[in-house]
């Protein structure tokens, strides 16, 4: 019988800290949305954490071995819903990234590709069985991961699209680069970086980059949100001026501030010293997975948990940056902390794959 099934060997502090940082960003958006139209979102949000966690117990359960078999099946099921987005999907912001289902729910595909790429990668670079990679194996790998990437980019969707890149990043330099790799990887993306600009994006996502480098250039359009997030941030100060008492916040300068801007309004509201604690609890949070990797039982283990650590860890310095104007305004959510279901799911499925390594480990 496996050992495995005692409940003292789940991973007890990840779980810990996972919902210490939910607790904050519930109290957030409770703060950030009372008295507006979105005054329910945050019992929405505990919904959405419950549920969070059931998957997350669910897909514990399952043996990761096991959903490695399954990649090619939920690659090509990912892929044909991510097309299907372009053909049924509901059209908001600006981009056409959401599912419709009945009640009002919308289910984002994109999200939950981040889980596939993840077990792709994993099983990919496992099953090479060798210390480098082939020039071959990376191309190949590259145009499995950059399928999903140029879909989800047309939707357009470029931050979600770009947090697929660091788990193809990660895996890669584990397996091994040879420096001439490196190097030929890094003339491509000096290549398509310009071309991607003037081909392949749109006005949309080339305003939001270049208000990022002069916000004041459009100070009531692509610039505003960042304006008013720098301003939201320095103004709480060492303390910060209480729940429910940030004027960015409650006085509605910063629009949806409880989705990708919610740091804004918790540094507006908590200060310096609560940027401190939240930060160091993700930063525990990550150092977990990191041991978990350390402790995985086999090369896919390993691959999963890192996947995952530089996933959330993108995910963290983009949105992190973004509000205090050091990154461009891409879209990408504060893990654990923003509003929304697709997100928070998507990141309880991955700590959960994080769990589910941590728990073959005790399996003869």
């Amino acid at each position: 019988m496996a050992s495995y099934r005692s409940i003292r060997d789940l991973d007890w502090p990840m779980l810990i800290l996972t919902l210490a940082i939910c607790a904050f960003g519930v109290l957030q958006i409770y703060s950030s949305t009372r008295d507006t139209s979105w005054k329910d979102k945050w019992w929405q949000q505990i919904l959405y954490i419950l549920l969070g966690l059931l998957l997350m117990w669910v897909i514990s359960s399952i043996d990761y071995h096991t959903l490695l078999g399954q990649v090619p099946l939920l690659y090509g099921l990912t892929i044909t819903t991510l097309i299907a987005t372009f053909l049924i999907g509901s059209k908001v912001w600006g981009g056409r990234r959401w599912i419709p289902f009945p009640m009002g729910f919308r289910f984002q595909v994109s999200e939950f590709a981040k889980l596939v790429i993840v077990l792709l990668v994993a099983r990919y670079l496992t099953e090479l069985r060798r210390d480098r990679l082939e020039l071959k194996d990376l191309l190949k790998l590259v145009g499995l991961v950059g399928l999903p990437f140029v879909l989800v980019n047309r939707q357009p969707d470029l931050g979600t699209s770009l947090t697929y890149l660091p788990i193809l990043a990660v895996g890669v330099f584990i397996a091994g680069l040879r420096w001439q790799q490196v190097a030929g990887i890094v003339c491509i993306l000096v290549l398509l970086v310009p071309a991607w600009w003037y081909f392949g994006s749109s006005e949309y996502q080339k305003k939001r980059i270049t208000s990022f480098q002069d916000p004041g250039q459009d100070a009531k359009g692509s610039g505003y949100q960042v304006i008013q997030s720098k301003i939201a941030v320095g103004s709480g100060g060492m303390w910060g001026k209480g729940v429910t008492r940030g004027l960015q916040t409650q006085l509605r300068f910063l629009p949806v501030p409880h989705t990708d801007f919610i740091f804004s309004t918790f540094a507006e509201e908590h200060g310096f010293v609560g940027v401190v604690v939240v930060l160091g609890m993700y930063f525990l949070l990550l150092m977990q997975i990191v041991q978990n990797a350390q402790t995985a039982p086999d090369r896919a283990g390993m691959y999963i948990c890192m996947g995952v650590c530089v996933l959330l860890l993108f995910h963290l310095l983009v949105n992190v940056g973004m509000v205090v104007g050091l990154m461009p305004v891409t879209g990408i959510p504060l893990p654990l902390m923003s509003y929304g279901g697709s997100s928070m799911w998507s990141v309880f499925l991955m700590l959960g794959l994080v769990n589910n390594v941590r728990l073959r480990r005790f399996v003869n």
